[in-house]
């Protein structure tokens, strides 16, 4: 199973993602390096996790500001062989192709996640694109209504259970095999509530095919020595 590690960017700083509580968030305190500069602790990440993607959760742009490109700039620029997946709260596909277009060269390697709490439709989107299906409790974040038109999903899916992430809960594996049931030969990704690595193991016998991982290690409680790094 693919681990993709995470960093959740808010004014130009990393911070500790919990339940999806993005008003509580702070800066993030990790045993990985110090402070909570973008460009050090993808490193960091990419590093412990020998990756070569990395998601990133543009939270400005999330709660309706600006996209940090300054800072996505960096992060390509030092990463040649990166795969940023980045949701950026993208709206349609045109709104993520104009921040990749802003992003020059670098921005071919950018995937952009579309999430269901913001997508105005799942129809259309791009071939490369990542869908992420996002929930909270028995609350499917959904306006478009992503969770039922299977046949627009894309070949990547994130399944985003929200109250899981950075709680320290385990994953919701019953939501993963629910999507599994609709999804066909799609990759299943799978996002919160990783804690160790049995965890890992059970998420993978489940079917998931990736899953996105911050706290855990940040925490030091997990690397990268179960990941299977083909996408």
């Amino acid at each position: 199973m693919l681990l993709v590690p995470v960093i959740d960017l808010m004014h130009g700083q990393v911070v500790r993602a919990v339940r999806g509580e993005r008003s509580t968030y702070r800066p993030i305190v990790s045993r990985l390096a110090a402070g909570s500069d973008p460009l050090t602790l993808a490193r960091a990440l990419l590093e412990r996790c020998s990756a070569r993607q990395l998601y990133v959760a543009d939270l400005d742009a999330l709660l309706g500001g600006a996209p940090q490109t300054a800072v996505l700039r960096t992060l390509l620029a030092d990463q040649p062989g990166l795969e940023l997946w980045l949701d950026a709260g993208f709206a349609t596909p045109a709104q993520a192709q104009r921040l990749r277009d802003e992003l020059g060269a670098d921005g071919a390697r950018v995937v952009p996640v579309f999430g269901s709490e913001s997508l105005q439709s799942a129809a259309g989107l791009p071939a490369d694109a990542i869908l992420s299906l996002d929930r909270r409790g028995a609350e499917r974040l959904d306006p478009a209504g992503c969770w039922d038109a299977p046949q627009h999903w894309p070949r990547r899916v994130i399944v985003m259970t929200l109250e899981r992430v950075g709680a320290d809960s385990g994953p919701d594996l019953d939501t993963l095999a629910a999507v599994q049931r609709r999804a066909g030969d799609r990759w299943l990704i799978g996002a919160g509530g990783i804690r160790h690595a049995e965890d890992l193991q059970r998420a993978a016998a489940a079917g998931a095919g990736a899953w996105l991982v911050a706290s855990a290690l940040h925490d030091g409680r997990i690397d990268g020595s179960m990941a299977d790094h083909r996408s």
